[in-house]
């Protein structure tokens, strides 16, 4: 929606030289309070014990993404609040991708994403995403179930904030629950003076909200009576009449918003009254009326947003730039402008195993996609959220909505989602607070990419305002030589870095007069300047509750299919790694070999062990931190997560595994403080002999010498950069019919996952994926958004 249009309706208004309150206020908001928020979208809703939670992130600014940032932050928490994994992840126009893998033994719980850039951190935390997600494990001593408390309040909300006696008044009613939402309650609104007959009767629209119109009368005292399906009732004040004041009707179309301004017993009328209309922090429309009338209406055309769906903030102010009424209403409902994807083929089987493909059109506006496939089993169960519930709704308004996706439907009842906004107001700033001339404080300026702060140390002396020279190398890239003057500190900093390799730094000064240049001398740090920030809010309630488990313990079916498939992967490396093994049959002896058996006693010899030799092959590993760091990606079934310490914990399919160091046993921090130049070798042994899964780590010994030290040494001027997280890469599973036996049942539910499927100039997007052995439909997910930044949002049940 950019380039929005500002529709100014100046009748009978004359030219002011001087800026007023409210004129301050709107150039006030327009300069300071530009905010963001964040979309997660996961592969599935909930997880067992064991999974990868494969996540797309989409960052907007207002309704367009988002080109303040380009680091996001997402977080694992579980319901203690301890942070189990996080994740830095690059975002490239708005969005990012990237995964966490859970461990087998987390208990059974409920388990909170959190994301955030660090421009977001300058305001509320409440606007922060923090997504629920339950995970399961039938190992587990408690069980998630879903709580059955119908505990819930009321609330009536006159629509514009304001209720007058003798003016017909719209008034909506609001649920507000901490875990579940009643399915269905009604009410009606009596005088207190004469409760047996009802002034007005209401039936929920959902579970949110309803509404109801009726005029009040003066000296009149107002409640609504609400019962739900289960029979519990609540009875609440309606708010007290005012003999004056303003009343406001607001109606939306595709035509655009009608507005009807009503003053009542008011001095001068509505004379020196302003209407102003915001898209989130930017002027839309605005209207002054000079004349004295206690009646204006007007008609807002929609080429206030370019004709796109948005929410509408419509603020009245009186002659003293006093706020007197508010509403939000929504741009457009019931015409969502949405594009669909263009599909020009497909084939999809619903036999097992069976490839399917879908072909996106090479000739549409749109052309990166993310994309998601899984199994559909015809429950056709609603989504609770989706891309535009959060675009439209939950991104700016805090209060909990029950599934809110259900507004933007093909089914969607817009008085419904009228009602919702007039019992919501804009919570992204405050009127009272605007107009004060008050303003947040940007504590945290948006930058690009990750910045660090290089602080090199000579002689265990700073070195200020010198010259220095830091060679930067990526990964196993050429280094590249740059000079850098420290600042009065002694530092250097370096801003702008984008990667998600190991940025090695290394600290070189040139050699005073008379004396050889040498860097045993040098030392180097790296401190990073974007950080996380802790969270210190509450997680939001859900509707799960833990309760202890049974003997035999019930998983929901999903689940349970969920921890096959984590069997089947497990088998299938298992039959990887023995048909690896197998080929090796026969061969010589090499040097490899030689020094396993040198170092390696029995109790650590399997045939089912990746090794590493440090000693007769070069690793290139000096550019990694610690030899945790550069066994990530090495070895097939083997991943880490970072522990609260900041050191990656090994894990071997999903299970943390046994650290030995020359066959003692030992943890992390220890492994990670172990100079790599005196490693000699690494065997990762996978759930056999006598000691499970492990990750054996073996010392220099005797005469020994590291051939990656010959051309690489690390020392005290060498420091590492981790940079941004690299998402993994999804695994396009294919079955072999020829060998069943590997795998008897394929019950995958995601099927698909592709969160950056592109349209190169020689291959046309395509959608290729494996069917599992039960799935007869396939749910399909498409997002895309083109250079304008409009949206396509597909989403269907293919066969």
């Amino acid at each position: 929606m950019k380039n929005m249009l500002c529709v100014l309706l100046l009748s009978a208004i004359q030219p002011v030289m001087a800026q007023t309150k409210l004129e301050k206020a709107i150039t006030n908001l327009e300069d300071h309070y530009e905010q963001e928020k964040v979309y997660l979208l996961t592969d599935k809703s909930q997880y067992a014990a064991g999974d990868k939670i494969w996540f797309k992130s989409f960052v907007f600014d207002g309704y367009n993404r988002s080109a303040l940032s380009t680091t996001l932050f997402v977080e694992l928490y579980n319901s203690d609040k301890k942070l189990i994994d996080w994740k830095t992840v690059l975002l490239t126009n708005g969005e990012g991708s990237g995964d966490f893998q859970l461990k087998e033994d987390l208990p059974e719980q409920v388990y909170f994403v959190r994301a955030y850039t660090p421009y977001m951190t300058n305001f509320s935390e409440d606007f922060q995403i923090v997504k629920a997600l339950p995970v399961y494990n039938p190992n587990s001593k408690e069980s998630l179930v879903i709580s059955k408390s119908s505990d819930w309040s009321a609330k009536a909300f006159p629509e514009g904030g304001t209720f007058i006696n003798g003016m017909p008044a719209k008034v909506a009613v609001r649920i507000s629950a901490g875990t579940s939402f009643p399915e269905s309650w009604s009410g009606k609104v009596i005088d207190t003076q004469n409760p047996k007959t009802p002034v007005a009767t209401f039936k929920s629209f959902d579970k949110n909200v309803a509404s109801f119109k009726m005029t009040p009368a003066s000296g009149k005292k107002y409640q609504a009576v609400i019962q739900d399906n289960t029979g519990k009732s609540q009875t609440i004040d309606l708010p007290q009449a005012s003999e004056n004041g303003l009343s406001i009707e607001v109606n939306s179309s595709k035509e655009g918003i009608k507005y009807t301004l009503k003053g009542v017993n008011l001095k001068q009328q509505l004379q020196g009254y302003k209407i102003v209309g915001f898209i989130n922090n930017h002027l839309a429309y605005r209207a002054n009326i000079n004349h004295l009338t206690n009646e204006a209406s007007s008609l807002i055309p929609t080429k206030v947003s370019n004709g796109a769906n948005a929410v509408f903030q419509l603020a009245v102010f009186d002659e003293q730039d006093n706020l007197v009424a508010q509403r939000l209403c929504f741009i457009r409902p019931g015409n969502l402008k949405i594009e669909k994807a263009e599909i020009v083929g497909q084939s999809l089987k619903p036999t097992p195993r069976a490839f399917n493909s879908i072909d996106l059109s090479p000739e549409s506006y749109f052309k990166n996609y993310t994309v998601l496939v899984s199994e559909d089993n015809g429950t056709q169960s609603p989504e609770e959220e989706n891309i535009l519930s959060a675009l439209w709704l939950t991104g700016d308004l805090t209060s909990k909505i029950d599934s809110p996706a259900q507004y933007f439907s093909k089914t969607a009842n817009t008085e419904a989602l009228d009602a919702l906004l007039i019992s919501e107001t804009w919570k992204r700033f405050d009127w009272n607070s605007v107009l004060s001339g008050a303003a947040p404080a940007i504590k945290t300026v948006s930058q690009p990419f990750l910045s660090y702060r290089v602080k090199p140390i000579k002689n265990n002396a700073l070195l200020v305002n010198s010259t220095v020279n830091l060679v930067l190398r990526a990964g196993k890239g050429d280094p590249v030589i740059n000079q850098f003057q420290t600042d009065q500190n002694g530092y250097v900093h370096l801003n702008n870095i984008n990667t998600d390799q190991p940025l090695n730094v290394s600290l070189f000064v040139n050699a005073e007069k008379d004396k050889d240049a040498s860097n045993d001398n040098l030392f180097v740090t790296v401190e990073p300047l974007v950080n996380p920030a802790p969270f210190t809010g509450n997680f939001p309630a859900t509707k799960y509750t833990l309760v202890k488990s049974g003997e035999n313990k019930t998983l929901p079916p999903s689940i349970a299919k969920a921890i096959n498939t984590q069997k089947n992967i497990k088998k299938k490396e298992s039959n990887d790694i023995q048909i690896q093994e197998v080929a090796l049959v026969g061969k010589k002896k090499d040097p490899k070999e030689e020094l396993d058996k040198q170092l390696s006693t029995g109790m650590f010899s399997s045939v089912n062990a990746t090794v590493f030799d440090f000693v007769n092959e070069d690793q290139h590993a000096a550019g990694s931190v610690n030899i945790l760091d550069w066994l990530q990606g090495r070895a097939a079934g083997l991943t880490f997560q970072r522990n609260n310490s900041g050191v990656n914990v090994p894990y071997i399919r999903g299970q943390q595994a046994k650290l030995f160091l020359d066959e003692i046993q030992t943890d992390p921090t220890m492994i990670a403080s172990l100079p790599i130049d005196n490693i000699a070798m690494v065997k990762i042994i996978k759930g056999s002999g006598l000691i499970g899964d492990a990750v054996a780590i073996y010392t220099m010994k005797g005469n020994m010498k590291s051939k990656s030290t010959k051309k690489e040494t690390n020392s005290n001027n060498t420091a590492v950069i981790k940079g941004y997280d690299r998402p993994s890469e999804f695994p396009i599973e294919m079955i072999d019919e020829d060998a069943p036996q590997k795998i008897e049942s394929d019950t995958r539910e995601t099927l698909y996952w592709n969160p950056n499927l592109f349209d190169s100039d020689y291959v046309p997007p395509r959608i290729k994926f494996f069917n599992n052995d039960s799935a007869k439909q396939f749910k399909v997910l498409i997002i895309s958004f083109d250079e304008d930044d409009n949206l396509l949002f597909d989403q269907q049940i293919m066969k």
